[in-house]
């Protein structure tokens, strides 16, 4: 049994230790926003934050996560879709398929927490996630728009 901080729920989840994460978001707890994309954390498409930093829950071991750590998936990020990450996606029509955006997403909120005004070179350096669909110069746009939004 492990007890888990999801998007701020507590959940309480009958997994072996060994479950990835992943399989924990989706199928113990039903947040299907999050993906499975290679199940081995090159991809990024199953990018969550846990305290705030963008991990890959393919490869996490649920039993490596405590209670204390708050996990945060796309579904927690903001339900209406007003984070300005969220918005400057959406504004620039940034998904083409749309598979590995969530987890995109994820990984460039958890960038511009860390860093508010991130360069270009920064921003392919921190951007590790794969893109089948090759919207990387969309996305680098995206993180600038929602950079600027967020400075004011």
């Amino acid at each position: 049994m492990a007890r888990l901080s999801i998007n701020d729920i507590i959940r309480d989840v009958d997994v072996e230790p060994d479950t990835p994460l992943l399989w924990v978001i989706r199928e113990q707890v039903g947040l299907t926003g999050t993906k499975y994309g290679c199940g081995v954390a090159q991809c990024g498409a199953c990018t969550v934050h846990i305290d705030g930093v963008a991990t890959r829950s393919c490869a996490i071991p649920v039993s490596s996560v405590i209670e204390q750590q708050k996990i945060v998936t796309i579904e927690g990020l903001s339900p209406d879709l007003t984070h300005p990450v969220q918005k400057a996606w959406l504004e620039l029509d940034v998904p083409q398929c749309g598979y590995c955006q969530s987890g995109q997403i994820m990984a460039a909120t958890a960038l511009l927490s860390a860093n508010p005004r991130p360069t270009e070179q920064q921003i392919r350096d921190e951007m590790t996630n794969i893109c089948r669909c090759g919207t990387y110069n969309r996305i680098k746009a995206a993180i600038e728009l929602a950079s600027n939004t967020m400075a004011g």
